[in-house]
């Protein structure tokens, strides 16, 4: 495709780009649906739509908002604002991650619903010790009912805009009865410490707008334009804060793929981009085909396999990129030696001195597919660094001071305010029966635990806890440090106050005057927060909400350090995104990718495939895709049969080495395979209202029948489990 040129100006906005992107960069009146590629420059063209609107004279920078999915898109995204349309422009702008904006939007208006502006957004770990907080209140117990599952449950009813009372309703098994009594005494814990979940940022914006017609007016004429990247992954609540916030000037810009739709366990409705010119039936739709990143074989091949899906926007993925090598595909007897070959491709590539370490990277479905990966890159001395292990902000003397910051921040986050008593010398002296006395009190007045320590030291009108003697004096000099830190918060610069902090809590004693490695290494990491904490030192107003806001809605990906010289161990899911020289996708095998779990399901089967062809197109000149002959699996070592996906690569693009094509291998009776497997049991076909038994799941009723190529996917409700989609093939129902 011919590059369109321009006459150097001021700032030519269109210089460098083809006719897709001017297209999708100057189309700027109402909806437009930008479905981009892998590797056509999506990032490019919004960023350059973002100067061209400014530019252009359409609008200026405060009216325009651009909203991401990680914070390590908003900082590109960003940056290279900064380069295009200067620095003071890039500022006024209005670009970040849902949860960002929304967070700013409830610090600013919130107040209108009753939301503190101090709210403290609990992460992961937060969030699921409000739900072991919240069993224990109802006299369950949390080994017994998975707190994890709980959460999960929990955030897929808020992602569906359902609140406490909504969920009880449609209760439809046992366990959704008990997350029904868990789901009102998390948010009762939540709302006692003024903190929000990561889901809360988003409804409670929603419930903002909605009970508040004019706060969302006000938005509306804030921001005239706006745009979504990745709106493929955007859940109902996103896609209905989406629809609010442009309702009144329609200039709505949305950018994804639906062939990248991989979130589906996260409540990403692939639904959203695909219906979007139902919603808008004026939008104007425009398609980036063109491949820059990846050889013709990655690319040619990535189309082959994602061609076999039915949910997607018809368009053909292409590149004027030279062929390259062909895809590699290797057999291994079984992990360890899977591991072992990918660390010998890796020292055989890098010693011809081409590439680095940090241009490879080796990806698999699931996280417990790393360990072999690590003792094999370890053994090699090969350096490397895994994506979603432990994370800076993860560790323990980390989480420890930033609980300090939460309780200065806010002096009614009780999470936090436990971990500070019981993992630092301020809470020296303090037991675990004293801490429950204060939970037994703050369920009975329903008053934050904070209070209660404020009434001991008689700064309180409210009755104080039944706590006496030394742990009564003890508590009181907590609560004389926490005041001087809380005053020290509104002059000190944010470093100043930190160090203060670790000071009067003790934490600078306990590790910086201490001889042990161990404790040395974690004044090191204390250090280096320090110095991101150094870098808010400048904002006059907010520093600590502000860093402790960022610091919450970290992700992995962010965690990805792209300067230092280290072969990347990532999941699938977490690599959505990124892009390396060379690639290494390990574990095609069925069971793995396709996953076990998606193999009763026609669309959670499209959405493995999907999954399959972002690991692909992450690939730039050379992709190495293996799989094993046994691998073992729940302690147990079973025969491995290769991914279904592989055989809808073109033969001619493979090799195994020998330059020789890879022959197909068969499966068992799978879904949507490129030949089909034959069934020899009798399937029964299934009508609505049928009464039908399955092995694990019990008695049910079948709810819906949809056809699904030769076969049918049956919705059913089953009188224990709920509800659940499967294929009637594989799900072996018993009629009657």
């Amino acid at each position: 495709m011919a590059v369109v040129q321009r006459q150097p100006g001021k700032r030519d906005i269109l210089a460098g780009l083809n006719e897709e992107q001017v297209r999708a960069v100057t189309t700027v009146a109402g909806p437009v649906l930008i479905v981009a590629g892998p590797g056509s420059g999506k990032t490019r063209v919004l960023t350059h739509r973002v100067g061209y609107l400014i530019e252009a004279g359409h609008a200026s920078p405060w009216h325009i908002l651009a909203v991401t999915f990680t914070n390590k898109a908003a900082r590109e995204m960003r940056t290279r604002l900064e380069t295009l349309i200067g620095f003071e422009q890039a500022q006024r702008l209005t670009v970040g991650t849902f949860h960002a904006t929304c967070a700013r939007i409830l610090r600013r208006d919130g107040g209108r619903i009753g939301i503190d502006p101090r709210f403290t957004i609990y992460d992961d770990a937060d969030q699921l010790e409000a739900v072991r907080q919240a069993l224990k209140s109802l006299g369950l117990d949390p080994k017994q009912f998975s707190p994890r599952s709980i959460l999960s449950r929990i955030s897929a009813a808020k992602s569906q805009f359902q609140s406490p009372h909504q969920f009880a309703e449609q209760v439809q098994s046992y366990w959704d009865e008990v997350v029904s009594r868990v789901y009102p005494r998390y948010e009762e814990f939540l709302r006692r410490n003024q903190a929000l979940d990561f889901d809360d940022l988003l409804t409670e914006t929603l419930r903002l707008f909605d009970e508040h017609p004019d706060v969302l007016a006000r938005y509306q004429d804030w921001y005239r334009y706006v745009l979504v990247d990745e709106y493929q992954d955007t859940n109902r609540v996103q896609y209905l804060l989406v629809r609010a916030l442009s309702a009144a000037h329609r200039n709505l810009c949305v950018v994804g793929d639906p062939d990248q739709s991989i979130y589906g366990w996260r409540q990403a409705d692939i639904r959203n981009i695909l219906d979007f010119k139902r919603d808008y039936p004026d939008a104007t739709e425009i398609h980036l085909e063109l491949n820059y990143r990846s050889t013709r074989s990655i690319v040619e091949a990535a189309d082959a396999v994602i061609r076999a899906n039915r949910l997607r926007i018809e368009r053909r993925l292409r590149t004027e990129n030279p062929p390259g090598e062909p895809i590699r595909l290797h057999e291994c007897y079984d992990e360890g030696h899977e591991a072992q070959f990918v660390a010998s491709e890796i020292r055989r590539l890098t010693l011809r001195g081409d590439l680095r370490y940090r241009d490879i990277a080796v990806m698999y479905r699931t996280n417990a597919q790393s360990r072999p990966l690590e003792e094999a890159l370890i053994r090699a001395d090969i350096p490397y660094q895994l994506i979603g292990g432990v994370r800076f902000y993860e560790r323990k003397e980390i989480k420890d001071a930033l609980a300090l910051l939460r309780v200065i921040a806010n002096p009614n986050d009780s999470v936090s305010l436990q971990r500070v008593l019981a993992n630092t010398p301020l809470g020296a002296g303090i037991g675990e029966r004293t801490w429950q006395e204060l939970e037994r009190w703050a369920a009975l007045t329903r008053q934050p635990i904070a209070r209660g320590i404020a009434a001991l030291a008689g700064q309180s009108d409210v009755p104080p806890p039944q706590i006496s003697g030394r742990p009564a004096r003890l508590l009181v000099e907590v609560w004389a440090t926490l005041q001087q830190l809380w005053e020290a918060s509104e002059r000190l610069r944010l470093s100043e106050l930190f160090d203060l902090a670790l000071e009067r809590s003790g934490i600078a004693q306990l590790y910086h005057d201490a001889g042990d490695p161990e404790q040395i290494e974690r004044w090191e990491n204390l250090l280096q927060l320090r110095s991101v904490l150094a870098s808010y030192d400048s904002v006059t107003e907010g520093a600590l909400r502000a860093f402790l806001e960022e610091s919450a809605l970290v992700t992995d990906v962010d965690a990805l350090d792209d300067g230092g010289d280290q072969v990347t161990l990532i999941t699938l899911h977490a690599a959505k995104g990124l892009e390396f020289p060379v690639v290494f996708l390990t574990g095609v095998e069925e069971g793995l990718l396709p996953h076990t779990r998606s193999l009763e399901s026609e669309a959670q089967l499209e959405e493995e495939r999907r999954l399959f062809y972002v690991g692909m197109t992450r690939a730039k000149q050379r992709l190495y895709i293996t799989y094993t002959f046994r691998r073992a699996r729940f302690g147990a070592s079973d025969l491995s049969v290769r991914s279904r996906f592989v055989d809808d690569i073109p033969a001619h693009l493979l090799d195994q080495g020998n330059g020789a094509a890879a022959p197909a291998r068969s499966y068992p009776s799978l879904l949507h395979s490129s030949t089909p497997a034959s069934v020899n049991t009798v399937v029964p076909r299934l009508a609505v209202g049928m009464r039908v038994f399955h092995a694990r799941f019990g008695d049910g009723v079948v709810a819906e029948v949809r056809p699904a190529q030769s076969d049918q996917e049956v919705v059913v409700d089953f009188k224990r489990h709920g509800r659940k989609t499967l294929l009637a093939s594989l799900a072996n129902l018993t009629v009657g």
